[in-house]
């Protein structure tokens, strides 16, 4: 039987596996509050996303008192005409904050979400750090990944509550990607066991956020790919491969809809000007002085990021031929090509890979590879910790230096940043109110144009059927809205002359409408794409419904193949171990 590096310090410095854990636990808890202690008193850090994230938590929360546990439409966008957001944006951390709604109030909803989500990202670095070294080194790995510069710029300046969660599982992450291929020495599981370990968490990024998705897919190739080349064998990428469609078939009751729905709406738009790659690589400069600004701060973040990781990249270098702890020189080359892969795709020479690599352009801004380079950024500080030349004093001063600096990030980051206590409040009220909220230009249907709605606008309407006849006609409609939920809307109308039927709602092709049990085509008014349905004289029963499409069907297949897949793999590689 073998005993890790970190198992073996641990025993010798009378730490159990639960203390340890404890340990990290209280360390990743005072380190989250520590980066949240200025909400105490100057509210919410509102960010460039924070209206995004929390409108659609307070959506998705109206939506679970109505019954629907996943939403898909998100009815208050577009001031109530909806938009189909919930189909493309990944669901754990917005079902998250939902779950934070219902037990909070709303006002503290974005404070409890970071610290949650902090803490996570602390205790999944330690499970990295206990594999590498012993409880102080590991310690010290979830401190500094947790308050590592680029979380502190999400906290603070850019507020996108899901890439911070989706980050959180980062570490595990590579975690998973080191035992696979062989980069822990000794290894602790086998390899299925390890596809399958890299395949949920690679999974449980995606189904987090997009961008982050996309970025761990480009890491996860470059570890595959380096690793084939300095062990001379295919089997990295092999395993890496299956690990990586195991993954994806995982997350395929999201990804299916959302890559096969793209061509309902303007996903384009979601690189419209200032938030193309090419505008957003280090120090780029754009005709937006608000934009320029921003860059500069995320560029001075990045280059702070890659200098510290190289820095202490040279400090913890294996020497000689020794392949003892901390760092063994496989891992230690494995991380230093993440480091100078990330930094490489946030200059401006690597601007051709961002226009032909596949999806990689939208990850919209290059300085988002800070997430992965976050991972080498606090092995590496902790490899140089517990190094064997860092005894005493010089430890000491080099957790002391790493902590100062990270505290003038933040003090930085804070100054500078857009605090505002009424964000939660006006949203919460606007929602309650039906006024709904700002609609997002990529998910607005194909055919419309969302900045033409109105703000406010009655749920039903019915209008002549001739332009030309006289509004006194409509005064006899007799309207009853019978129910009106995010996926269904009932009406029932009574008119004596031919009119039209205008929904605050935006056409979609989910949407089934059916007028007395006959399904219609519904119709748009030329301006935007509100369904619009016509009535004929007498009683007119509305029915409108928003259905399962068969690429949700199919995604949902793909996903329950994949989970019985996994057991399969997990079940047969476990009677092997019990066979041998």
């Amino acid at each position: 039987m073998t005993v890790s590096f970190a198992e073996t310090n641990a025993a010798n410095l009378n730490v159990s596996a639960k203390q340890a854990w404890l340990y990290a636990l209280l360390v990743s808890l005072a380190t989250s509050l520590a980066i949240i202690f200025p909400f105490f008193w100057m509210g919410n850090a509102s960010g460039h996303d924070f209206s995004f994230h929390v409108a659609s938590w307070m959506d998705a929360a109206a939506q679970w008192h109505q019954g629907i546990l996943f939403p898909r439409w998100t009815d208050g966008a577009n001031h109530g005409f909806g938009e189909p957001r919930f189909i493309f944006y990944p669901p754990i951390s917005w079902m998250f904050g939902v779950v934070l709604g219902l037990v909070v109030p709303w006002i503290f909803v974005p404070a409890v979400f970071i610290i949650l989500t902090q803490i996570l990202a602390g205790m999944c670095a330690f499970a990295l750090g206990r594999r590498l070294f012993p409880p102080r080194g590991a310690l010290v790995c979830a401190v500094c990944y947790a308050a590592n510069p680029y979380a502190l710029l999400i906290v603070y300046m850019r507020s996108d509550f899901a890439e911070q969660l989706a980050l959180a599982f980062f570490p595990l992450l590579f975690l998973a990607a080191a035992e696979l291929l062989g980069l822990f020495d000794p290894p602790v599981r086998s390899a299925r066991h390890s596809i399958v370990f890299l395949a949920i968490t690679f999974a449980a990024v995606w189904l987090t956020n997009a961008p982050a998705g996309v970025v761990a897919s480009y890491s996860l190739a470059t570890l595959f790919a380096w690793t084939a080349l300095t062990k001379k064998s295919w089997r990295p990428l092999l395993h890496g491969t299956a690990a990586l469609a195991l993954g994806f078939g995982l997350a395929g009751f999201y990804l299916v809809p959302a890559a096969y729905e793209q061509r309902w709406v303007n996903i384009s738009l979601a690189l419209a000007s200032g938030l193309q790659p090419s505008q957003n690589f280090l120090y780029a400069v754009i005709a937006d002085a608000e934009h320029n600004a921003f860059n500069r701060i995320a560029s001075n973040t990045a280059v702070l990021m890659i200098a510290l990781t190289a820095i202490f990249a040279v400090l913890s270098l294996p020497r000689g031929r020794s392949t003892a702890p901390p760092l063994t020189k496989s891992l230690w080359s494995a991380l230093v090509a993440l480091l100078v892969a990330a930094a490489f795709l946030m200059m401006r020479v690597s601007n051709v890979f961002w226009q032909v690599l596949p999806k990689l352009r939208f990850v919209q801004f290059p300085w988002r590879w800070m997430s992965i380079l976050a991972v080498p950024f606090a092995i590496f500080i902790s490899a140089a910790v517990v190094h064997k030349r860092m005894r005493g004093y010089r430890a000491a001063s080099v957790i002391v230096a790493v902590l100062a600096i990270l505290a003038c990030t933040a003090t930085y980051m804070v100054r500078h940043t857009w605090w505002d206590s009424e964000d939660v409040p006006v949203l919460l009220q606007a929602l309650q109110n039906d006024e709904g909220f700002e609609g997002v230009d990529e998910y607005d249907p194909v055919g419309d144009d969302h900045s033409l709605l109105p703000e406010k606008s009655e749920r039903v309407t019915v209008t002549p059927a001739d332009p030309e006849a006289k509004e006194k006609s409509l005064s006899e409609a007799e309207i009853t809205v019978q129910r009106w939920t995010a996926e269904r809307k009932e009406i029932h109308i009574a008119t004596r002359e031919l009119a039209v039927l205008k929904l605050r709602l935006l056409d979609y092709p989910a949407w089934s409408v059916q007028v007395n049990d006959a399904v219609v085509v519904p119709e748009q008014t030329g301006e935007s794409a509100q369904i619009t349905v016509p009535l004929s004289t007498g009683s007119s029963h509305v029915v409108v419904r928003f259905i399962r499409t068969p690429d949700r069907t199919i995604g949902a297949l793909i996903s329950g193949v994949s989970v019985l897949l996994a057991l399969l793999i997990i079940q047969r590689s476990t009677g092997r171990l019990k066979v041998d």
